[in-house]
């Protein structure tokens, strides 16, 4: 139990999105700032999305803590947002609980306006901020992932 957010790094750093998923319980919950809560192959099926569509993508991570309830860590990945072609450096924090040796619910905090600013520039600099913003976000990461989910046929 005590390797298995190193090894879900090492996995997120080679863009291995199976291996990734390996390590999420069954009715893993996930949440972050861009999509808002996602439950089970809603979760599994973003980290495929997100690997397979990475560009230029770098991550770097550190373990805090991992016992067999829980865990922390903070990572930084460096990636080019492929809506505006402008280069990011998001820094998050995680947190993790565990289920069966499993995650059951991981957490991704970051600072949205901060993201914004960069993926966005001047208009993610003046709304990026806003619950306006992240609202629109959500939908628009969410209508993604349901359209990846559907061609690539995740249910």
């Amino acid at each position: 139990m005590n390797r298995m957010l190193t090894e879900f790094y090492k996995a997120f750093q080679e863009k291995n999105a199976e291996k990734m998923i390996s390590f999420y319980h069954e009715e893993v919950e996930f949440s972050d700032p861009a999509f808002g809560t996602l439950k089970a192959n809603e979760a599994k099926a973003m980290w495929k999305m997100l690997c397979q569509n990475a560009k230029d993508f770098q991550l770097e991570y550190h373990v805090l803590e991992e016992n067999t309830e829980n865990g922390k860590a903070k990572w930084e990945a460096n990636y080019i947002f492929s809506k505006t072609g402008r280069k990011v450096h998001n820094k998050i924090s995680a947190e993790f609980w565990f289920k069966d040796g499993k995650i059951i619910k991981h957490i991704d905090d970051f600072n949205l306006h901060d993201w914004a600013k960069q993926a966005m520039g001047f208009k993610g600099f003046l709304l990026g901020g806003t619950s306006f913003f992240r609202k629109k976000l959500q939908q628009s990461t969410r209508k993604l992932l349901e359209n990846y989910m559907q061609k690539n046929k995740i249910f």
